[in-house]
């Protein structure tokens, strides 16, 4: 039996509306606080040389977990608020974890 690789899905996005997508984030997080699986973390990263660009990386147990989550009805009624929040449409990316490593 092989076990699950974790997945991280890396949303890349703009806004100039950053605080009303971290409200609708933390009211999302608190509506599906009782939901069995999706997300298992989320780092929010700024980037410094465009500073309307974000990058959101949400991890997941497995890829399968993750295509649960984004199945998931509150799933695309986030996204679709989220979008409509942007200054460009948010791309995508999947990414299998295949190492890390706590240097500190």
């Amino acid at each position: 039996m092989v076990a699950s690789t974790k997945f991280v899905q890396i949303i890349d996005f703009e806004t100039d509306r950053i605080e009303e997508l971290r409200a609708l984030s933390e009211e999302t997080d608190q509506r599906l606080a009782d939901r069995q699986g999706g997300p298992t973390h989320r780092m929010v990263l700024k980037d410094r040389n465009h500073p309307n660009r974000y990058l959101v990386l949400v991890e997941f147990d497995s890829y399968e977990e993750a295509m649960r989550n984004s199945a998931d009805p509150e799933t695309g009624k986030f996204a679709q608020r989220m979008a409509a929040l942007c200054t460009r449409p948010p791309s995508f990316t999947d990414c299998d974890i295949q190492e890390t490593t706590r240097l500190r």
